[in-house]
């Protein structure tokens, strides 16, 4: 291996742990315990490396942001080794697992999604992301029920996700484990609904 292939590895190695650095102090403290000093001390790596990774506080979360983008993304990407129904159910389930499932994880959220209602910069990440998630889940609901309209699909991943994010939320009181096993299930029925059925729901809700 060469001396820039091992020089390469050790940055990417650095930037990840002052990321998750970053993220660590962020699901403790907020935003208001994130300083480019915590999170060289976190990282257990010198200040001024962190400085030369990033300009200032500002970059440094906004590097953070995409990283959990990265990882969101992850939730929704597609299984070539699955057929397309089996695709998204792991999909609908993937949310749940045990390390998403965790004090730190679920605070992560809060913080993040308070972060995007603080600042118009973050919000726009955050905005940008959520479509991102969006499209990706909408394209897994699509290839398992080819028959629905982009539309429709995007609809009802919007609706999935607000159920996802419901639990996550709810969860940082306790794990119910059966609670969300339930969510799941409803998430299940609604990317897999019959046409017909979303149809006359969505016809009445307009009615009421």
């Amino acid at each position: 291996m060469g001396t820039n292939a091992v020089n390469s590895g050790e940055q990417m190695d650095r930037q990840s742990r002052i990321l998750e650095a970053a993220l660590d102090l962020l699901s403790r403290h907020g935003i208001s315990g994130v300083s480019m000093r915590a999170v060289a001390r976190e990282a257990g790596v010198a200040l001024g490396l962190v400085n030369y990774y990033y300009d200032d506080k500002t970059s440094l979360i906004r590097a953070a942001l995409r990283r959990v983008d990265e990882h969101d993304l992850l939730l929704v990407a597609p299984d070539p080794s699955s057929d397309p129904e089996q695709q998204l159910r792991q999909a609908l389930r993937r949310v749940a697992a045990a390390d998403l499932l965790t004090t730190r994880y679920l605070s992560l959220r809060l913080h993040l999604w308070a972060l995007a209602q603080a600042d118009e910069g973050y919000a726009q990440i955050n905005a940008e992301a959520f479509d991102r998630y969006l499209d990706g889940l909408a394209a897994l609901v699509s290839n398992a029920q080819p028959h629905l309209s982009w539309e429709a699909c995007r609809e009802r991943a919007a609706d999935i996700v607000v159920i996802q994010n419901g639990m996550w939320l709810t969860a940082l009181l306790g794990v119910d484990e059966a609670s969300i096993q339930r969510s799941i299930a409803r998430t299940e029925q609604i990317a897999f609904a019959p046409l017909q059925d979303r149809t006359i729901k969505d016809h009445r809700l307009h009615e009421s």
